[in-house]
């Protein structure tokens, strides 16, 4: 999720890009450093960004640095183990990647300012709950994605389907009137384990679940299960292979063939869909993944970035500052609309009504969900059992057993670490 369709112009030759500052001389102010990723804001945006905060913030300098996401994590971590000395004062992270920063009291509380300043309260959960360690607000959200439908406005319209389908009922009853006539209903690849996250969620289960510190896996719970059910039933009506997830092969260039009325994917794969068939253009839509009900759509699994404060921090007030700024309502809103973004708080979601692909992110995000929020999830998906999981189910194994193993490799995986 944390893949941009946008490059920033100032990325140097080496392996970790970096811009140097925005500003000129430092005329006697306390220099800021700031760590955010490749692609995450266009370079216009982080101009404005630098002129108008040094313009309210007289005794402050930014230093904005680009970073790669590809090896950021040692760098982070280095970042967090030094003396402070001309190391950043506020890094952008994956939103999932903040419980395997905290660990060790490397970061900055957040919480007070959260509570009594930033509102907290309307925050997306998907950006918030991750950035937080037994109740100590440690990521502020900055800005979050996730997945939609896309689907093709003509093929609905051919099958006599009026309007996008607002309950998972509905949807199963479009998709089958859809897969007819040499079409695909839906291409939905058999691994799209993110995809099932929000099946899960919405009939209240969970992938693992934490028991006196120590994590368990979950799928073999009745709510996971009937989760997973209903994924079966849904990628039936289409062609998707049941061995691969949505990268193999890539689902834009598979819906981009013309055979295909809905994929589940971010609203920005739209571009690289039309892009491989420009005769697609003014053809797709999107609406928010359905719910069990009409009152509210489905949950997704939200990505996106928070901020975090180290706390070898030379300044921390001033480091507050960017953030406090940064994730504001002026200049979220400014970003989410400049990078096509979900805003970090429910309230903001307006700002982004009038982009269709937006506007159904933001539906979805107000119900986001992230990965159980452990520094052990990421060994879950380097060598997923979940993935297997799915396969095995829909070659036609039985789930509760498949389940069963699956929770237990998780459960095996989540085990902290005795190093």
């Amino acid at each position: 999720m944390r893949r941009r369709l946008l490059a920033l112009v100032c990325v140097s030759a080496a392996l970790v890009s970096a811009c140097g500052p925005l500003s000129g001389g430092t005329g006697g102010r306390q220099t800021v450093t700031v760590w955010l990723m490749k692609d995450s804001a266009s370079q216009d945006f982080l101009h404005r960004f630098t002129e108008d905060f040094e313009h309210t913030h007289k005794d402050l300098r930014l230093d904005i640095r680009i970073q790669e996401w590809t090896g950021i994590g040692p760098k982070v971590q280095e970042a967090l183990s030094g003396g402070g000395k001309d190391g950043p004062d506020v890094i952008e992270v994956g939103n999932t990647q903040v419980a395997q920063y905290v660990e060790g009291g490397r970061l900055t509380n957040l919480t007070l300012e959260s509570m009594r300043d930033w509102g907290m309260q309307d925050w997306v959960p998907g950006l918030a709950e991750p950035g937080q360690d037994n109740s100590a607000q440690y990521g502020i959200p900055w800005y979050a994605a996730n997945r939609v439908v896309v689907y093709r406005k003509d093929l609905f319209e051919e099958a006599g389907i009026d309007s996008p389908p607002r309950t998972r009922e509905e949807w199963l009853s479009a998709t089958e009137k859809l897969d007819k006539g040499g079409n695909q209903g839906i291409y939905l690849a058999g691994q799209d384990w993110y995809t099932l996250s929000g099946f899960i969620w919405d009939e209240g289960g969970e992938l693992a679940k934490e028991n006196a510190n120590l994590w368990q896996g979950a799928l073999d719970s009745r709510a996971a299960l009937r989760g997973m059910d209903f994924y079966r039933r849904l990628q039936a009506l289409g062609d998707g292979p049941v061995g691969a997830d949505e990268e193999h092969p890539p689902q834009a260039g598979v819906f981009a063939k013309g055979k295909v009325a809905q994929i589940v994917a971010v609203p920005g794969v739209a571009q690289a869909i039309v892009q491989q068939n420009p005769e697609l253009k003014d053809k797709l839509g999107f609406f928010p993944v359905p719910g069990k009900s009409a009152d509210r759509p489905g949950s997704v699994f939200t990505g996106g970035s928070d901020l975090i404060v180290p706390r070898n921090t030379g300044d921390r007030d001033a480091a507050v500052a960017v953030v406090a700024a940064l994730t504001g309502a002026k200049w979220d809103t400014d970003l989410a609309r400049t990078m096509n973004y979900v805003p970090n708080k429910t309230t903001l979601a307006s700002a982004v009504a009038g982009e269709p692909g937006v506007a159904a992110m933001a539906a979805g995000a107000a119900h986001g969900r992230a990965t159980p929020n452990t520094a052990q999830w990421a060994a879950v998906e380097t060598d997923n059992p979940i993935k297997r999981y799915m396969t095995k189910v829909l070659d036609g194994a039985d789930a509760k057993t498949e389940a069963r193993r699956a929770s237990q490799r998780i459960t095996e995986q989540l085990k902290p670490s005795l190093g």
